[in-house]
């Protein structure tokens, strides 16, 4: 474990947990892991929008906090997967909580969205001007 990242000065378990699996890839590499073991390819495949990089990164830090485990096989080309721990998979329930909380927010932005599109079509249209009378200016 890394103890600058986990050093909470307040004590907070929200706070805690979060320096663990925050990030912007951290919860999707877990949810891609929840299920089965991935070599390092798959992942790629599965985060285009991520850099090799990043995702090394991520998933050292992951590994050095003992919720993934990397298994490295001897052989040409080197062969290398990833895989939750079970103390990682003790996670699911938090992965499957985001992801349905994902789902019916994007669900409310839809609906939110498209009045307000409606909106704003009529908002831009402009009003012809009418004098006291009520005649168009």
């Amino acid at each position: 474990m890394r103890p600058k990242r986990l050093d909470s000065r307040s004590g907070c378990a929200v706070e805690v947990t979060l320096s663990v699996i925050g990030g912007l890839w951290k919860p999707v590499i877990l949810f891609h892991l929840m299920h089965e073991k991935k070599r390092f390819m798959e992942l790629t495949r599965l985060l285009p929008n991520t850099t090799q990089r990043m995702l090394t990164l991520q998933l050292r830090e992951l590994e050095a906090d003992g919720i993934v485990a990397r298994h490295v096989y001897p052989q040409v080309p080197p062969k290398v997967e990833y895989e939750l721990t079970p103390f990682g998979a003790t996670l699911a329930p938090v992965l499957i909580s985001l992801r349905e909380w994902g789902e019916s927010y994007q669900a409310r932005r839809t609906n939110d969205v498209a009045p307000d599109a409606a909106e704003a079509k009529t908002a831009g249209t402009r009003r012809r001007r009418t004098d006291a009378t009520g005649q168009a200016a």
